[in-house]
């Protein structure tokens, strides 16, 4: 009886999220440093994954080399856990609210005498035991939001994109490959690329074109993100990513070794939280 295997997929609640990767690692970096406690010491791991350049027509003309930083095994899947928990509670309102019998219209008088009536005792009509009463221990509007540090959040989205190295695509810039918009043209050229175009998949680059950014609007299993854009919950939800080669020296030096720390840039290409809808449309009532 023949089998079926299921396609390996990006996301966090996948079993098979941070399993060692297949591809051939170059070099292997190690950074570590004294900590408090000798049970919980701190270590970024840094590989060397080389990935094949191919064209707009699909045929490989180069290579290019991907060096990120990455959380020990034994911890990343709990640092990707609580900067996408972050995220997610950040996009929410809390405008939630609900009134108390004390906030409800009406309810001044005793709807009838406490005896004599042969029901039961009855003091308001607004109690929360009766429709259009009050809502006993209902929602508020309260602030949902989070803190994690910077540092946190940025090696998280670093394990991430290391983990997801097989999965990975990089693909020339073809942002002057479309002179019109034209949806079956692209579709067509993900399949050169290797891509079905079923498949969820996420799409960096440093600038979007308009001619493509129209032609992949309509393909509702697509993302298309910019490093101002990127952020964690698009890169564990999707099963492929396509780079291009300037992401890749973005993301080098970014979320590389190389990187000290906050610079004056980081404000221009800070790491977003919902994608590119605005905040209103990525939050959550409640």
């Amino acid at each position: 009886m023949a089998s079926f295997t299921s396609p390996t997929s990006l996301s966090f609640f996948s079993s098979s999220l941070f399993v060692p990767s297949s591809h051939k690692t170059v070099n292997s970096l190690s950074l570590s440093r004294p900590a408090k406690s000798s049970l919980y010491p701190f270590t970024i791991r840094s590989e060397l994954t080389t990935l094949p350049i191919l064209s707009f027509t699909g045929e490989k003309v180069g290579e290019t080399c991907l060096d990120l930083k990455s959380a020990p095994p034994e911890t990343a899947r709990a640092v990707v856990h609580r900067a996408i928990i972050t995220d997610q509670q950040n996009a929410r309102r809390g405008t939630a609210s609900t009134r108390t019998r004390g906030e409800v219209r009406g309810g001044g008088r005793k709807p009838y005498p406490q005896k004599k009536t042969g029901k039961a005792r009855r003091g308001s009509q607004r109690t929360p035991l009766r429709p259009g009463g009050g809502v006993i221990f209902g929602p508020k509007p309260r602030d949902w939001s989070i803190k994690i540090n910077r540092k946190e959040k940025r090696l998280a989205i670093s394990t991430a994109l290391s983990s997801a190295v097989e999965s990975m695509t990089v693909v020339e810039d073809f942002g002057d490959k479309f002179p019109v918009p034209k949806t079956q043209e692209f579709t067509a050229a993900m399949r050169r690329w290797g891509i079905d175009p079923k498949e969820k998949s996420m799409f960096l680059m440093t600038q979007v074109a308009d001619n493509v950014k129209l032609s992949s609007r309509n393909i509702g299993t697509l993302r298309m993100l910019t490093p101002r854009t990127l952020n964690l919950f698009d890169i564990l939800n999707a099963e492929r990513l396509v780079l291009t080669p300037a992401v890749v020296d973005f993301l080098n030096a970014r979320y590389g070794m190389d990187y000290d720390g906050d610079s004056e840039e980081d404000g221009e290409f800070e790491e977003g939280e919902g994608g590119e809808e605005d905040g209103e449309e990525a939050a959550q009532e409640g």
